[in-house]
């Protein structure tokens, strides 16, 4: 198979709307979020959701595709600060290893509270991570379970926080692709995943049997993903979207070029 028929995904819950059942021609690579912008620079893979930082650090080689996105609507519950000591008490932090987005979103939001916590790289693993820190920093399905094990720990949501600052909704991934890669294949794979959305939206079936499995694969009662789905993360990126996306790789990840697009046009 070619790698121009090879769609990446983050192996986490947020974007299972795009890719439940996703048939012919496509064949799917899950991988954790760090890995996915290797994979489209290698040509592993046509397209996938790569960090957004990890996109303003390679924006002269990527586009993005128009309309998808990983999307925190506000508190998005699997972006998370988890602690026992209240934020400002915190001395050190651990972040995990496994995203750059959130890392670098955490550490504006602080700098933004006139915070200055040591921060430290970790494997994602809350108890080991705050026997060595006050603090630590979760993403995906891990902060998912954290989240409803260990309420009292929630110390800040990521998302909320940059929705509190911003009034905009903070864009944790975006697809992106190579910049020389096939455009009739893009033109497919865009519209495939838009049209996986859609029926999520609006197919009960469907959407029912992508929470059932989102849920079983969790651990999660199907009540929380389906909140997780209707209220906290989309796929798609409307206006306001956007334009907290230009915000984030402006302001945050100090980008000054406009990012190039995919025109399916």
């Amino acid at each position: 198979m070619s790698w121009s028929q090879v769609i990446g995904r983050v192996a986490f819950t947020n974007c299972d709307p795009l890719f439940h059942n996703l048939g012919e021609p496509w064949r799917v690579l899950a991988a954790p979020p760090a890995w996915l912008t290797g994979h489209v620079l290698r040509q592993d893979c046509l397209t996938a959701p790569i960090p957004t930082a990890d996109f303003a650090k390679h924006h002269s080689e990527l586009m993005l595709l128009p309309d998808l996105g990983i999307v925190g609507l506000g508190a998005v519950g699997s972006v998370i600060l988890f602690g026992s000591r209240n934020l400002e008490m915190m001395r050190d932090i651990a972040l995990p290893s496994d995203s750059s987005t959130s890392k670098v979103l955490l550490r504006w939001l602080l700098n933004n509270l006139g915070l200055d916590p040591k921060c430290i790289e970790t494997g994602p693993d809350l108890d080991s991570m705050l026997q060595r820190c006050d603090g630590a920093l979760l993403i995906g399905d891990r902060a998912l379970v954290a989240a409803e094990s260990h309420p009292d720990m929630i110390r800040l949501d990521l998302g909320r926080e940059w929705k509190r600052v911003t009034g905009l909704p903070m864009v944790f991934g975006v697809f992106a692709c190579r910049r020389d890669a096939p455009k009739q294949d893009l033109l497919a794979a865009h519209a495939d995943l838009i049209r996986q959305y859609h029926r999520f939206e609006n197919d009960e079936i469907f959407r029912t049997e992508v929470i059932t499995r989102s849920a079983k694969q969790v651990g999660a009662e199907e009540e929380r993903i389906a909140r997780y789905f209707q209220y906290e993360v989309r796929n798609l990126m409307d206006a306001k979207a956007k334009e907290g996306l230009l915000r984030f790789l402006s302001e945050v990840c100090g980008m000054t070029e406009d990012p190039v697009w995919f025109s399916p046009s």
